[in-house]
């Protein structure tokens, strides 16, 4: 049985910044044997210190659906891709240690803009930050970056951010960023971020309890247009219904067209397997099953979440059931 934080093959444990390090370096070590990886732990160090609320200046970690285990499976799955494509790339294509590592780091603090600065004045949970937390995360890149000795890829880690999220078009990104090694990492990353999350063992209820939630504080499920509320998910549920199609279109729009079906570099790795790709089409098939029988009991799993709150899903219930009354009240 896979655990409910461990990544797809049951092997690494994604809610350690530990374990993520180390299925790193292993590798990372074969395919760069030359590379210095010591800014690579300096950066998850500081991950957690700053996940965890340790870190002057900022908030822990409160959103429940970008919790710590989310970037630390996103982190290790682009590990995966950038060393497979490492391994089967041609020598003038191939990105080299430090392009991997400054990928790495990228990845590593891809969602870091959803914590909330210390002057963040009226937030109340990085949620609020659901459509800009891109820009936000490619800010402190750029802050964050020299401190380790990469203050040269300022320019190139706070484009290929955006291959994350929906804030900047893509053509925008691939015509500012001039290497096309820096385009694939940024479609490396963009890839991992989508195929870790939706592999998740617990993907579908955390998109009806928590995802959900971040909507709806993030303005996102209950959108204004002209100054008036709409609806675009009326529940958790409403997500869930609405998850096989978004699937669909990711693999198609995204993975395989925008990002060129980099997916599949993790191939070389598993044996022409893509352990991924499976564990998504078994989310989505179970979830098909539960769709038929309206069985919802079927998504019964309460994976943990790794917050820096005490109780990160009752405070978020509460600030989401405040919001949906102050939409629909005019407040």
């Amino acid at each position: 049985m896979r655990r409910s934080d461990f990544d797809v093959t049951n092997s690494v444990q994604v809610s350690s910044p530990t374990a993520v390090l180390a299925a790193i370096e292993a590798l990372c070590q074969p395919t760069w044997p030359e590379l210095d990886l010591d800014p690579l732990r300096r950066a998850i160090a500081h991950f957690e210190q700053l996940f965890a609320g340790k870190v002057p200046g900022f908030h822990g970690v409160d959103t429940v659906y970008h919790d710590r285990q989310h970037t630390l499976d996103i982190t290790l799955a682009l590990a995966r891709l950038l060393v497979g494509y490492e391994r089967q790339a041609d020598s003038a294509a191939r990105l080299g240690g430090a392009r991997a590592v400054v990928g790495l780091i990228t990845g590593l603090f891809h969602d870091v803009g959803y914590l909330r600065r210390a002057d963040d004045r009226g937030s109340r949970n990085g949620a609020e930050f659901t459509r800009t937390h891109v820009a936000r995360g490619a800010r402190f890149l750029s802050e964050y970056l020299p401190v380790l000795g990469f203050g040269a890829w300022v320019p190139v880690a706070t484009q290929i951010i955006h291959f994350t999220g929906y804030e900047v078009p893509f053509a925008r990104i691939e015509a500012q960023v001039r290497d096309p090694r820096d385009i694939t990492v940024g479609h490396l990353l963009g890839t991992a971020d989508m195929i870790a999350q939706m592999a998740d063992r617990c993907y579908l209820e955390k998109c009806r309890d928590r995802l959900y939630a971040e909507f709806v504080l993030g303005g996102v499920a209950l959108p204004f247009t002209q100054g008036y509320p709409q609806v675009k998910y009326a529940s958790g549920l409403d997500l869930l219904r609405q998850t096989p199609e978004f699937v669909s279109d990711v693999r198609e729009k995204r993975l395989d067209r925008e990002f060129h079906g980099a997916y599949r570099y993790l191939e070389i790795l598993y044996g022409g397997r893509n352990p991924y790709l499976e564990a998504i089409e078994r989310n989505v098939e179970y979830l098909r099953q539960v769709l038929r029988s309206e069985n919802w009991q079927l998504l019964r799993r309460r994976p943990p979440i790794f917050a820096a709150t005490a109780d990160p899903m009752g405070t978020m219930r509460g600030l989401m059931l405040g919001h949906i009354k102050r939409v629909w009240s005019g407040g």
